[in-house]
């Protein structure tokens, strides 16, 4: 199989969790769409080294380079984004909704720890990898940002782990 065979085949199979991800690092579906499709294009050049294991990498640029583009927007005027509809069928959908508002609320560096524990339920030594921190940031920046999160959804917090009551996420490692 060649490497470009390999690449469109990674992109076909994961192109649905790196939305996810990506959605969850920025918010927006057009954003999420945009750092997928920057986060491929840099992987591309070193499709070779990673092909066999490109998802740590991947995860890495995807939130380095979420985080690079917080900083470089943050001095801009943002549209403030709406979020899609939401089905009423699913029970849990306004407690979903609610926890992605307060997501979206924490800083771009807590937001993405929280994103790769919980979500994409790396350990934090991964996690520290990914971000390119110290796993005592990742811990601090997890305890930050999950007071944050209790803070803004109290109510969850007596079903326990707002993250997992509210997203269906596994609990951390």
């Amino acid at each position: 199989m060649s490497d470009r065979d390999s690449f469109e085949e990674y992109v076909a199979a994961r192109r649905s969790a790196l939305l996810r991800t990506a959605y969850l690092l920025t918010g927006s579906h057009a954003d999420a769409e945009d750092l997928v499709q920057v986060a491929l294009v840099k992987v591309v050049p070193h499709w070779k080294r990673i092909a066999d294991r490109p998802d740590p990498y991947v995860r890495k640029v995807l939130a380095r380079e979420s985080i690079s583009r917080w900083r470089r927007r943050r001095w801009l005027e943002i549209p403030a984004h709406r979020l899609p509809e939401v089905s009423v069928e699913a029970p849990d959908a306004e407690r979903r909704v609610a926890l992605w508002r307060a997501l979206g609320s924490l800083p771009p560096r807590q937001r993405a720890v929280i994103v790769l524990r919980y979500y994409e339920d790396l350990t934090e030594k991964e996690t520290a990898w990914v971000l390119g921190i110290a796993v005592g940031t990742v811990k601090s920046q997890a305890r930050d940002g999950l007071a944050r999160l209790r803070e803004l959804l109290p109510d969850l917090e007596a079903d326990g782990d707002p993250l997992s009551a509210a997203a269906g996420a596994r609990r951390p490692r």
